[in-house]
């Protein structure tokens, strides 16, 4: 992979985490635009060195020993599992944020899937999630605390 090739993958998760954190944004949530591009980014950036460092040193070390660099797309799943966990909070009988912890997680996969060169799934991953949120808070409000018992709307940062 060119430099070039690894500055658009980056791009294009930036561009659309972006987009996931507008909508966070744009409904006052405490993890909008910035958190979700750079989270986005991020993502891509690790993915991209892996398999950048990947086609420099190829999969074997000086001792003639498999090397996996690509585990650096594994660590991103923990590593984010512990920034989105810092947006849950619970007060009183009520859990705040899992809405937002949940995008910055799919904003993490889509700039995984984009750093990996996947433009087609990582855009449907955002168009995806962008349903998820925008459409499905319309179902929510419409069926109402008395209709759901199990509404989301109580349990999450909407």
């Amino acid at each position: 992979m060119s430099e070039f090739e690894a500055l658009f993958r980056v791009g294009v998760a930036t561009v659309l985490g972006a987009l996931l954190g507008l909508e966070r944004e744009m409904t006052g949530k405490p993890a909008g635009l910035r958190t979700h591009m750079l989270v986005a980014e991020g993502a891509a950036l690790f993915m991209v060195v892996s398999i950048l460092l990947t086609e420099q040193f190829g999969v074997f070390d000086a001792a003639n020993v498999r090397v996996d660099v690509t585990r650096i797309g594994s660590t991103i799943v923990t590593g984010v599992g512990f920034l989105g966990a810092g947006m849950i909070l619970q007060s009183r009988d009520r859990v705040y944020g899992l809405t937002t912890a949940a995008g910055i997680w799919v904003a993490a996969a889509i700039g995984t899937v984009a750093g990996s060169g996947y433009y087609v799934v990582s855009v449907f991953g955002t168009v995806l999630g962008l349903l998820t949120l925008v459409a499905l808070r319309v179902v929510e409000r419409r069926l109402g605390p008395e209709e759901s018992t199990h509404s989301l709307e109580d349990m999450e940062d909407d």
